[in-house]
């Protein structure tokens, strides 16, 4: 079996020394990476292609910076997202992660929780990824989730007019923010695979 291979994004010098020291000798993780900026972060992921991003949250320059690139890389790539964060609230850590199309996150203050995350995500859903999926989908009324089920592939019995259904897909798009059906599916797979 290959090792999950991992790259990490954070400012924190002595935070991503304690991440290497942590994934040395883990014979089924690969470290392949450290960066420290989310430029460099997205950059390498392009190009090495890791199955689990670690990106934290509280980059240099912007509070917001972790998150968007942990959405740019989410609709870019494979890659399922672990949020790494300082703060410990849980309205601002859980609207981080869906902002970001995260499958989990990480206290730093919990770091030995990391490679037990690390394993869990790589093998599909966790109960954060469907706590985070159930907080994604509270944008949506109850017609636009059987909508957006449909759009996933499920059978659904929808009861709307071809118009009417027509406008619910834009609206899901919309307040997903995500630009088309294909990208739903991309996206929704780490949470229903």
């Amino acid at each position: 079996m290959n090792p999950i291979r991992i790259l990490a994004v954070d400012d924190d010098l002595d935070f991503r020394y304690l991440l290497t020291q942590m994934l040395l000798g883990q014979p089924d993780l690969e470290l392949a990476a450290v960066c420290a900026t989310a430029q460099e972060g997205c950059a390498a992921v392009a190009r090495l292609q890791p199955d689990i991003v670690l990106m934290d949250l509280e980059l240099i320059g912007s509070y917001t910076d972790g998150a968007d690139a942990a959405r740019r890389i989410r609709m870019q790539t494979t890659a399922r997202v672990l949020i790494l964060t300082a703060d410990d609230n849980p309205e601002t850590v859980i609207r981080a992660s869906v902002h970001a199309f995260a499958s989990g996150y990480v206290l730093k203050s919990q770091a030995s929780m990391l490679l037990p995350t690390i394993r869990e995500t790589a093998t599909g859903p966790t109960p954060q990824s469907h706590l985070i999926c159930a907080a994604l989908l509270q944008a949506l009324t109850v017609a636009e989730r059987a909508v957006l089920r449909q759009m996933l592939g499920q059978e659904v019995q929808l009861y709307s007019s071809a118009k009417t259904i027509a406008n619910q897909h834009t609206s899901v798009l919309h307040k997903l923010g995500l630009p088309d059906r294909n990208m739903l599916r991309h996206i929704f797979a780490a949470y229903l695979s």
